[in-house]
């Protein structure tokens, strides 16, 4: 195997092993893909496989990291919000499903996951389906597109690359700062801003 798809595969896990919005893998699987030539269902492979182990070792070290950071009221939050998502199995899976097909950060989902304690297998196979559809629609049409590195770099500074980072940080937000107990409960909405040790 050449260096090169080596770095598709590490590129994509560092996109995703991350806590927090990121631009999302498959810039760097075009980038990479484009650049040196390479070919595209290696690529697209190699590139969903670094995404899916950085995604379920995120899983895996945020509920530590989320008991140094947040106070105990909000890891306590997110944990009755993934034990409600999880009694309603198939629509979960449907809505991980779906969510992984959007073109935003998956950070959020797997930030709620591994907080709530949930094991990452039960999102893996929903988001696995969901990761592999979109990076080939979104490698063969960068592909497809352009050839030229500059008009690549262009598309990652796009309305669209920013707008799917701001909506990310606003998922993540919306995960930190909403009361989901008080809000799922007593359908009432409240924002609690003190969530940090």
């Amino acid at each position: 195997m050449r260096w090169q798809y080596i770095l598709v595969f590490v590129g994509a896990f560092i996109c995703d092993i991350v806590p927090f919005p990121f631009p999302p893998a498959f810039t760097v699987m075009i980038l990479l893909q484009v650049y040196f030539k390479l070919n595209i269902w290696e690529v697209i492979g190699l590139g969903v496989a670094g995404s899916v182990l950085g995604r379920f070792l995120l899983t895996l070290y945020i509920p530590y990291l989320s008991a140094k950071v947040f106070n105990p009221r909000k890891n306590e939050d997110v944990q009755f919000l993934g034990k409600k998502l999880k009694e309603g199995t198939w629509k979960s899976q449907l809505v991980v499903l779906a969510y992984s097909l959007l073109p935003l950060p998956t950070t959020p989902l797997f930030v709620a996951t591994g907080m709530a304690k949930l094991s990452p297998w039960y999102i893996i196979p929903a988001f696995l389906v969901g990761k592999f559809t979109s990076d080939t629609v979104a490698v063969f049409t960068g592909d497809y597109a352009t050839k030229d590195i500059s008009e690549i770099m262009h598309g990652i500074m796009s309305w669209k690359s920013i707008a799917g980072l701001v909506g990310g940080g606003l998922l993540l937000a919306a995960l930190l700062f909403i009361d989901w107990r008080t809000l799922i409960q007593k359908k009432k909405f409240t924002l609690r801003f003190q969530i940090w040790k």
